[in-house]
């Protein structure tokens, strides 16, 4: 498959989040899957992260008790080649968003693991967070 019809996408496991700040050891379950530019599933899961978007924003502005680890998965593109990571943790500015990159990158080479990152939300893919042990989004993993 050639870089400029594949999308890479950095899964870190639902309940093994990389801590904050912490680059990826090759111990902690991260785990890169290319998948099509079309592919139709991961369209779906998209679309639903980016329609509950706004929900998962309030609830990481004031999280209920019981609930922890909130990230949020962003495209990041260099040239040809575009990957998605988690970001752990985030905050609002007065621009978009920024966050620690997460993992390790595979196919862009513009970004490190454990640099802080600006983004906006149309690069948001998923978004994701423990309530009472369990993974609540992660709609691509």
């Amino acid at each position: 498959m050639k870089h400029a019809v594949r999308t890479v996408l950095s899964l870190v496991l639902a309940l093994a989040p990389i801590p904050a700040g912490a680059q990826d050891s090759g111990q902690g379950g991260d785990k890169v899957v290319g998948v099509a530019r079309d592919d139709p599933d991961m369209a779906a899961a998209i679309a639903q992260a980016r329609a509950s978007l706004d929900e998962f924003l309030s609830l990481s502005d004031a999280p209920p008790a019981g609930t922890t680890s909130y990230k949020l998965k962003v495209e990041v593109r260099d040239g040809d080649a575009s990957e998605h990571f988690w970001i752990i943790p985030f905050h609002k500015t007065s621009t978009g968003f920024a966050g620690t990159l997460a993992n390790e990158p595979q196919a862009v080479h513009n970004v490190v693991a454990g640099q802080e990152l600006e983004f906006n939300r149309d690069d948001i893919s998923d978004w994701g967070y423990t309530k009472n042990g369990r993974q609540v989004g992660s709609f691509t993993v």
